[in-house]
């Protein structure tokens, strides 16, 4: 149960970080978008994208996946007016979702199904 626990806080850990590499892989796309929102409200957003894909992953959710792509988007639908924004966005998400997705996957294929 401990190992498990471990390996359950090593993936929630390293889906949570890779927001890291999400910000230096956006940050050429970044100077042509105006800041809107709470400052840092995106990155922290971003985290529990992550988290909850990765969720949804282990626990066999694929479809629940796109709720969190559909509130995101009306969250910002306005905005999405916006080509330049547009895109920053989708390429933000996109990335999101597919490192959670990936490392979702890999613990799954690595670990086996978690289960306590």
């Amino acid at each position: 149960m401990l190992s498990t626990l471990l390996i359950l806080v090593t993936g929630y850990f390293l889906v949570a970080i890779m927001g890291i590499a999400i910000k230096i892989f956006l940050k050429p796309y970044s100077s042509s978008i105006e800041s809107s929102g709470i400052k840092g409200a995106g990155a922290l957003i971003g985290v529990f994208e992550r988290i909850l894909v990765f969720t949804f992953v282990l626990t066999d959710q694929y479809a629940a996946i796109s709720i969190i792509f559909a509130a995101k988007s009306i969250a910002r639908f306005s905005e999405l007016n916006d080509r330049n924004f547009a895109e920053y966005y989708l390429l933000g998400t996109f990335t999101s979702i597919t490192m959670a997705l990936i490392i979702g996957i890999i613990f799954k294929l690595v670990f086996g199904d978690i289960s306590f």
